[in-house]
């Protein structure tokens, strides 16, 4: 008896196949750089269509956001940005009261500050004459490179200092700062410096001792017995 009272109580459209829901045939609007996948639902194009509708906004402002690096020298600078210097824009010399232009050279432990001012190519090492400084004739031909290569042998006088290392190495520093404080004199000088390889720094050092060893890598003599 009660299940037949539960039989009573179930709706008569239990049991009952089900029938499709019908859906919309309109086409689903395309969104911005996309395609359609497939029939969209009655209740979807209102919000694809405002998304469509602001696709073309966002399209729009985007060019206006971005910024550039002259717009952020012109923020910084809290007006118009100075115009960007570039590698070909020409160098000014940088002389003092004088006329003197100021270069320091470095070669292995020696250090050399060189002044060259206008004159008649006479150079002076640390008060004496380059010839009496420099006696062996390698090295005065080394520090007379740049200024042969400059073709400013006759127009520039040298005054320079000269402390650490041996003679090889300070005429190694007093040739690298001739060359620095000719750019700064000259700078139209520079590429043809450059070019030699003047203006490179010689990183070459003396390689150190290590233990075990005579020198670097000279080793104990080998005895067989």
């Amino acid at each position: 008896m009660a299940d037949d009272k539960n039989d009573d109580k179930k709706p008569a459209t239990e049991g009952a196949p089900r029938t499709p829901r019908p859906r919309s045939t309109t086409p689903r609007p395309r969104a911005a750089g996309g395609e359609s996948r497939g029939p969209a639902r009655a209740e979807a194009p209102a919000p694809a269509a405002a998304a469509a509708a602001a696709a073309p906004q966002r399209a729009e402002s985007a060019p206006s956001a971005r910024r550039t690096l002259t717009d952020f020298r012109s923020l910084r600078a809290g007006g118009d940005a100075a115009p960007a210097v570039t590698e070909n824009a020409p160098r000014e010399a940088k002389r003092d009261a004088k006329g003197r232009s100021y270069g320091t050279g470095r070669r292995k432990n020696a250090i050399a500050r060189v002044w060259v001012m206008p004159g008649a190519g006479k150079i002076t090492i640390n008060g004496r004459e380059s010839t009496v400084y420099f006696a062996r004739p390698v090295l005065r031909m080394m520090i007379g490179q740049p200024l042969l290569a400059s073709a400013r042998a006759s127009e520039v006088d040298v005054w320079c200092t000269v402390v650490g290392g041996g003679l090889s190495g300070q005429a190694g520093a007093v040739r690298h700062g001739i060359s620095r404080a000719l750019c700064n004199f000259e700078p139209a000088l520079r590429p043809v410096l450059k070019s030699g390889g003047f203006l490179t720094r010689d990183a070459r050092v003396v390689e150190r001792k290590k233990y075990g060893k005579h020198k670097a890598r000279r080793s104990t003599q080998f005895s067989k017995r």
